[in-house]
């Protein structure tokens, strides 16, 4: 069995990328993510791979695409204003159809806002970022221990699929400390890229890595076509974990540090005589609908907990098309719900049903 170490979340992030097969890393210092980049700083020379603290944000996402374009693991991570700086480079990795692995570790916003754990990019991760018709795939942690395998994840989904993966964090699975495992025996080896850009020998055709599409026509068989898989995407690889959903007339929808506060209310509220469960999103995209449109016929109402000033509840409404009525239990700004604050939105959802 695997040993256990005591690291935290960002830590864990590098040390699974490294373990991946990731040997080229560029990247920003912002917080509350730059453990990541200390910690690449370090360990990239020792084990053959390049760390490079780019001019800025812009400068790190395209070194990215040129690295991915070769057909090499690579990776960037930043925080929220930083992200945003990336923007134009992740639509540019969508249009060219390239795997890369990004990492948020969420800060408050809008703007330079403050350096406190927050949710609110979630519209900017799950609608695409950039500009133009793309998903990323986006995976949200709850522990320190999921840091280290959604990475892992991450990475094989993005050479799956030919697209982007993101981990969307709060600053809270960034930076505390918790026993993670890494299971080498689960790692696979990267594919074949048949389509990188490493030389011909002569031997076949020159392969061309590039997002201009200058015929309409051919632009739009190429979306159509990204679509299709992504189609797929949504088939196959939805991810969430079902808390004490079994018997629940209410259902929690929560993911990161809301979950793990949610799961505190959930067993007080039990221990209360209320049967309430929770369904918690590991990939925000593709969105788990199945699993909510079960829980819509089951439950009486959702409570949509929060770092923002809601933007989950928009998919978690679009899921259960209007069965059963979804509200919103949030903080915002770099604050986070407490158990009390979740009890007493499930005491009032109870208490609604019961005056029925």
């Amino acid at each position: 069995m695997a040993e256990k170490v005591l690291m935290k979340g960002n830590e864990a992030i590098a040390e699974a990328a490294i373990l991946a097969g990731c040997r080229h890393y560029f990247g920003y210092p912002i917080t509350p993510q730059t453990e990541i980049a200390a910690y690449m700083a370090k360990k990239m020379p020792l084990v053959g791979g390049v760390f490079l603290q780019a001019e800025s944000e812009i400068a790190a996402i395209n070194m990215v695409y040129g690295v991915s374009a070769t057909g090499k693991r690579v990776m960037t991570s930043s925080s929220s204003p930083g992200i945003s700086l990336k923007s134009e480079g992740l639509s540019y990795l969508a249009g060219a159809d390239l795997p890369a692995f990004v990492v948020n570790v969420q800060r408050g916003g809008p703007g330079l806002g403050g350096v406190q754990p927050s949710q609110a990019d979630y519209f900017q991760a799950t609608r695409g970022s950039g500009h133009g018709d793309y998903h990323m795939i986006v995976l949200a942690p709850a522990s320190v221990q999921e840091m280290a395998s959604l990475t892992l994840r991450g990475f094989d989904l993005a050479d799956r699929y030919r697209m982007t993966s993101m981990i969307l964090a709060d600053g809270t699975m960034g930076q505390m400390m918790e026993p993670v495992t890494f299971e080498t025996g689960d790692i696979q080896p990267p594919p074949e890229k048949p389509w990188a850009t490493v030389g011909t020998d002569l031997r076949r055709k020159h392969n061309v890595v590039n997002s201009l599409s200058l015929v309409p026509e051919e632009l739009e068989r190429q979306n159509f076509a990204r679509y299709e898989r992504y189609a797929q995407i949504e088939e196959k690889e939805p991810l969430w974990e079902s808390y004490m959903m079994e018997d629940a007339d209410i259902c929690i929808a929560a993911f990161g540090i809301a979950a793990r506060v949610s799961k505190n209310a959930i067993t007080e509220a039990r221990r209360r005589g209320i049967r309430v469960g929770m369904i918690r999103p590991i990939t925000l995209w593709p969105f788990p609908r199945a699993a909510f449109r079960a829980a819509a016929e089951q439950v009486h109402s959702i409570i949509s907990v929060e770092l923002s000033m809601g933007q989950m509840i928009e998919d978690v409404r679009l899921a259960v098309e209007c069965r059963v009525p979804v509200t919103l239990c949030n903080r915002a700004g770099g604050m986070i719900p407490s158990p009390e604050q979740v009890l007493c939105e499930i005491e009032k959802a109870a208490e609604k049903e019961n005056c029925r």
